[in-house]
């Protein structure tokens, strides 16, 4: 391999759900993973509600949904981007 898979220097190691949280607020996952879920979401969203805005009966709920459509493949690609950088502590015994 040319080296190029290997380019996440902006992740530190992390050991908690805190600390994993913390990661994705500051941004270390955004560049990537909102490229995954501006897709994602976008075919889920036209999938799944698109019928819906074009027929012009949008409602509040329908925006929320759309949301969760781009929200959730963001924060499933964030935890897979940062997973390989958990410190896990080793059970003493």
């Amino acid at each position: 391999m040319n080296g190029q898979l290997t380019q996440r220097t902006n992740v530190p190691p992390w050991s908690t759900r805190v600390d994993g949280c913390r990661l994705i607020i500051r941004g270390v996952t955004f560049r990537t993973c909102s490229r995954v879920a501006l897709v994602v979401g976008t075919i889920l969203s036209v999938v799944n509600q698109g019928s819906v805005i074009l027929d012009g009966d949008a409602t509040r709920m329908t925006w929320v949904r759309v949301a969760v459509n781009y929200l959730i493949p963001f924060l499933v690609s964030s935890i897979g981007y940062i997973a390989p950088f958990r410190l896990r502590h080793e059970a003493n015994g």
